[in-house]
């Protein structure tokens, strides 16, 4: 009878022109997932050695020449051969770098070039959730490499995991062009070489103790929430450690999304969470903190959560592996984050990771937040 009325509520979506879908990192010709919840498992790129190429693209909205210039001259003093899009430059409807045909040319031919082993996006705002419908998850997987971005990027990681493929949430040439001499931008460079992060964290009056292990996926909640349910939504798997950032949102939209999550089964497929910067988030809610109002959702699970990692859009940026498996560890003097993949391990203490002030204005505008 189960299985009858499953088939009938299948049969009434068809009719509406709607699919169930769920994330697969089956190397399929189409984006069409399966019905199976499974575990992820992804692919770590190859490091990089001095010479490598690494293209710069804008899968979002437009940056500067001026930026793209500045970052080519810093990844050409790491060692590396900075190699630009065809499209990077140009712009559409005011703020999108180029035609959704231009930046979908310029992320394939990146993804698609043997001798390109990694990108780095120029800028997040909006616009690389109109590539999702016109790429194809296996083209992230034929040639693996890495890739770099964060805030609106995190839609393609969403996908590159889908695909089976490890990338790196870390910062981008609208940061990098201010000299990439700063930690958040030379930790990104010795994790593209290697050398792997392992983040220890303060304590935070909301962190939840607990030990886990799992997939990381998630990044900028506006960003991935959208994609929930999709052929390219990572929260689908099983045993998933996810990491949340946010800026500019206000609590009350926070709380919407994090309860979507709630309804899709997210949160209950998670074994761990990461709560990173929430940067200019009003406080139009009666809570002290984003970290306060979430607590309660997470403490309906039994699982640790790691509050106050310096990632996402205030000045700390620091990287991470998504898709990689992780180890949290959190405890009552503050917590662990461990990337268990091949490299060579460096401790970071995220206390003493010091920036550059920058204002907020700047930083909103680099996220697209603010014109």
């Amino acid at each position: 009878m189960k299985h009858v009325r499953l088939w009938m509520f299948a049969a009434i979506l068809s009719l509406c022109g709607l699919t169930i879908t769920s994330c697969s990192n089956d190397d399929d010709e189409t984006n069409t997932p399966s019905w199976t919840n499974k575990t992820l498992h992804c692919t770590l790129p190859t490091y990089l050695v001095k010479g490598d190429k690494i293209a710069l693209i804008s899968p979002s909205y437009f940056t500067p020449m001026e930026n793209v210039e500045k970052t080519s001259e810093v990844l050409r003093r790491w060692g590396f051969e900075p190699v630009v899009g065809p499209n990077v430059g140009k712009i559409d409807a005011g703020k999108y770098a180029g035609t959704v045909e231009e930046r979908l040319s310029d992320i394939r031919w990146a993804l698609n070039d043997p001798s390109i082993k990694a990108i780095i996006c120029n800028r997040g705002g909006y616009g690389a959730i109109q590539l999702i419908n016109q790429l194809q998850i296996n083209e992230f997987s034929k040639n693996p490499k890495w890739l770099v971005g964060f805030s609106d990027v995190t839609t393609l990681h969403e996908m590159e995991s889908c695909a089976g493929v490890m990338s790196i949430h870390g910062t981008m040439s609208s940061f990098l062009a201010a000299g990439g001499r700063d930690t958040t931008s030379t930790l990104m460079r010795d994790l593209l070489m290697g050398f792997v992060p392992r983040y220890e964290v303060p304590t935070h009056p909301y962190n939840r103790i607990g030990k886990a292990q799992g997939t990381l996926v998630g990044g900028n909640l506006m960003t991935f929430a959208p994609v929930v349910g999709s052929a390219v939504d990572a929260t689908s798997f099983n045993d998933i450690i996810l990491f949340i950032e946010e800026v500019g949102e206000s609590m009350h939209n926070i709380d919407r999304q994090v309860n979507m999550l709630m309804m899709t089964g997210a949160l209950s497929r998670c074994r761990g969470v990461i709560l990173g910067d929430f940067l200019s988030c009003p406080q139009d809610l009666g809570y002290e903190s984003v970290e306060a109002m979430l607590s309660q959702y997470f403490s309906r699970y039994n699982i640790p959560v790691l509050c106050g990692l310096p990632a996402g859009h205030d000045d700390v940026n620091l990287p991470l592996v998504m898709g990689a498996p992780v180890t949290l560890d959190v405890r009552a003097d503050g917590g662990t984050l461990t990337f268990d993949i091949a490299g060579q391990q460096r401790e970071i203490r995220t206390a003493g990771v010091m920036a550059k002030s920058t204002s907020l204005v700047q930083r909103m505008r680099k996220a697209g937040k603010r014109e």
